[in-house]
């Protein structure tokens, strides 16, 4: 399963204001936000969003779907019900009176920011052509670090499945997870952190 780009807007580092300047995006308070859609509309807001000229990130991966009759490949959401959207927090409506799109992720009321690092992270790794696909969201397990290849310094949890070996990581914000297979002996593990007392 090869994740497609089909969907993603690249926000320049640079991006112009109004009096002909450029300003960085901090400036100007963009910052990332998870999107919730109804169930398998995740295409066309992210379509829409894109018309109106907000950059957006709708990561996807292809999956062979059998019928009786036919065999047929599809290119589904990488987390299913979210696309993630850069934007200042007062153009959230412009968002929200999309059709299909249901409500920004929240706590205490005000939408929960994403971090930069996250997003840009994951566009990257993805953007390499490696085999992704979506993981029931885990939390505990064994954590280690890829120190080789592709997915170099991404964190996650190992699940061994037959004689494979998967690297599990999640975004907590909206707790899914996505699953990529690794190499063992490209990975190593991280020191759990203390409990305190």
């Amino acid at each position: 399963m090869v994740v497609s780009e089909d969907f993603l807007t690249n926000p320049q580092p640079g991006l112009t204001t109004g009096d002909g300047g450029t300003a960085a995006k901090g400036e100007l308070g963009l910052n990332w936000y998870a999107l919730y859609t109804c169930p398998r509309h995740e295409k066309s807001v992210a379509h829409q969003i894109k018309q109106r000229s907000i950059a957006c990130f709708l990561p996807l991966y292809r999956s062979v779907r059998r019928w009786k009759d036919r065999r047929k490949m599809l290119e589904l959401a990488l987390f299913p019900g979210y696309v993630f959207v850069q934007m200042a927090v007062q153009d959230r409506l412009r968002v929200l009176q999309l059709p299909s799109a249901v409500r920004l992720v929240s706590f205490n009321g005000q939408p929960a920011i994403l971090p930069d690092a996250e997003i840009d992270g994951l566009r990257q790794r993805l953007s390499r052509g490696v085999c992704v696909e979506p993981h029931p969201y885990l939390r505990v397990g064994r954590r280690v670090r890829v120190c080789g290849g592709p997915m170099q310094g991404l964190e996650g949890i190992i699940v061994r499945r037959k004689d494979r070996c998967r690297l599990v990581f999640s975004l907590d914000l909206i707790m899914r997870s996505v699953a990529v297979e690794v190499d063992e002996s490209d990975v190593e593990p991280v020191a759990e952190p203390k409990p305190r007392n």
